[in-house]
């Protein structure tokens, strides 16, 4: 059984930064890409990073391109999500997921296993 547990949102203000965890069970988390995910109240849930099992390769949103910065350590089982330069319009709860291919993809139906989100809250 695969679990993935995120932590590290909270509420910080336009600029400032917030760095997420995404903690996976399982000895297989090395094995598979990792996407973050957001969604804010009332809007579908939208793709904001990936990375690849060796952290080769990383896709972003437009709209987080040169701010956000996914990484990961597979000896702690644990993909990370530096925010900077936040903005109001960032608030949401943000979830991780494991991916079901090998490439970095943007779809929600190419993931599965999703964390249960934790709230990240940018105020103007």
């Amino acid at each position: 059984q695969v679990q993935l547990v995120e932590s590290g949102g909270g509420l910080v203000q336009a600029g400032g930064s917030l760095r997420l965890s995404c903690a996976a069970s399982g000895r297989t988390f090395s094995s598979y890409t990792m996407g973050w995910f957001r969604q804010a109240p009332g809007k579908e849930r939208e793709f904001v990073a990936a990375i690849t099992w060796s952290g080769g390769s990383t896709r972003y949103a437009d709209s987080v391109k040169g701010r956000f910065t996914i990484s990961r350590d597979n000896t702690k089982n644990t993909a990370y999500l530096q925010m900077n330069s936040l903005k109001p319009e960032d608030t949401a709860v943000y979830y991780c997921a494991r991916g079901l291919m090998l490439w970095v993809g943007a779809r929600t139906d190419e993931y599965e296993h999703w964390g249960q989100g934790t709230q990240v809250t940018v105020s103007s």
